[in-house]
């Protein structure tokens, strides 16, 4: 239960109060900084302050003796002019004229970090953890600071977690929202992870999966005498797991994510004191987690179509406006496919849109496995996708079309579902500078070039070279 001041007036402070009082929080009013610093003590967790008390002659004394309480500023105009000095408090959130949803929300953020900042004191008594924990939080908040790209925030916490139980390889893998599986995001190896990342994993397979399910973090010593053991990975990518650690990554409850790290560099087994560590270190660690990976959906959502994942037409046009310029600057040829689906209609009269959708999904996952890293799949539309080959020929080209026509043939889709649906479809080749001088003649060209094959007989590969 915390205890929370709220100085000065506001249109929403009964809704205010009544939002907090319901989550089993103290919460006072007080109509000035006068009136509250009386009642300042150490068991005062949080302040919410109108900007209007900062004309009170107390305002100074009160910022002094408060200074280690989180606070929340609550301001009614959108410059930040005369606030300078404020915002250089520790733990405090500046907001306008907040919703009560979003004061609550921020509320509890500070709570939190209020308690992880407790938990890091407590730690001081030990001179090695204590040197620890800075110099994670400096890399940590040095990253957050300079970018909130993912990789990098996970790469300044895997450093550190590799360091702290001697690993000799380690992987981050997180929960696909939409899904529900579980996709590795990154791994130590630059090599090993544009590979792994083809893979899925659904919860509750291997350890990784049953780590997810469950919300716990284990310490196998020996992969080979559990039952949960998968071998399927490292199969794949030729690598040897003899002990691991599996620790799950939480925000708010829920797993988002699991962290592992495998076989000691000494060659002896992973322990519990490694784990009590690696645990510790990312339960410091999931908000920044937690942040980089709202930041990183959001991006997604510009650039990816909502159904299959894949790169949507807005950045399709951007990529093929830089492979040009790229194309101009090496003397290479950049190719595009244009591809669609033959008879796609048929398979959503017939079966429903939801078998449809889930087939276009099936789709893209296919194109992606028989196309190089590098390769840029997108989805144009309906059942058209658009494929673009940096630093390809003509002929490379059309092979490779060739070689996705054949695949799509073969395939059976949706058979796990039970409906065994045999596709085709019919491509279209352009290359430039070999046949198309800008970006709108490539796209153009090789959607005639498509459209030329579909209405012959489908199922086929058509190049304007």
């Amino acid at each position: 239960m915390a205890r929370i001041f709220f100085i000065g007036h506001s249109t929403l402070k009964n809704d205010y109060k009544d939002v907090f009082v319901s989550n089993g929080q103290i919460f006072e009013t007080f109509q000035s900084i006068s009136a509250a610093i009386p009642k300042l003590d150490e068991k005062t967790d949080l302040l919410i302050i109108d900007i209007a008390q900062s004309t009170d002659p107390s305002f100074k004394e009160f910022l002094k003796q408060s200074i280690h309480i989180p606070k929340i500023i609550i301001t009614h105009t959108q410059s930040f002019r005369g606030m300078v000095t404020l915002l250089k408090q520790p733990l405090t959130y500046l907001l306008y004229t907040p919703w009560v949803k979003e004061l609550w929300y921020f509320a509890k953020r500070l709570l939190r970090e209020k308690e992880l900042i407790n938990e890091y004191n407590q730690l001081k008594d030990s001179l090695q953890v204590v040197k620890y924990e800075l110099d994670f939080y400096k890399d940590l908040n040095r990253t957050l600071t300079t970018s909130l790209e993912l990789n990098n925030v996970l790469a300044t916490i895997m450093k550190k977690a590799k360091e702290i139980t001697n690993a000799e390889a380690w992987s981050v893998l997180l929960v696909d929202q939409n899904t529900g599986e579980m996709i590795f995001k990154k791994t130590e190896d630059k090599k090993k992870t544009k590979e792994i990342q083809r893979f899925r994993m659904r919860i509750g397979e291997g350890i990784c999966g049953w780590v997810a399910q469950n919300g716990i973090p284990v310490v196998v010593p020996d992969v080979l005498k559990d039952t949960r053991y998968s071998e399927k990975i490292d199969k794949a990518i030729h690598f040897k797991t003899k002990s691991v650690i599996c620790v799950p990554i939480k925000s708010r409850g829920q797993v988002i994510g699991v962290l592992e790290v495998m076989n000691k560099t000494t060659g002896q087994p992973f322990t519990g004191e490694d784990l009590s560590a690696l645990t510790k270190l990312i339960d410091q660690a999931a908000i920044a987690i937690e942040i980089a990976s709202l930041y990183q959906r959001m991006a997604d959502l510009v650039i990816t179509d909502d159904l299959t994942k894949l790169f949507n037409t807005r950045y399709l046009n951007r990529t093929i406006e830089m492979e040009i310029q790229r194309s101009v600057r090496y003397r290479s040829s950049v190719s595009i496919i244009f591809m669609d689906i033959d008879y796609f209609k048929n398979i959503n009269d017939r079966y429903g849109h939801l078998v449809g959708s889930k087939v276009l999904v099936e789709m893209g996952q296919l194109l992606l496995k028989n196309l190089r890293t590098v390769d840029i799949v997108t989805r144009y539309g309906g059942d058209e996708f658009v494929i673009v080959l940096p630093q390809t020929p003509p002929g490379a080209a059309t092979q490779i079309a060739e070689r996705i026509r054949m695949s799509i043939e073969k395939n059976v889709f949706m058979k796990k579902e039970g409906y065994s649906l045999k596709m085709t479809a019919s491509f279209g080749v352009t290359s430039y500078p070999e046949s198309a001088k800008t970006k709108e003649e490539l796209i153009k060209l090789a959607d005639k070039a498509m459209y030329k094959i579909k209405y012959q007989r489908g199922n086929g590969v058509y190049a304007i070279v």
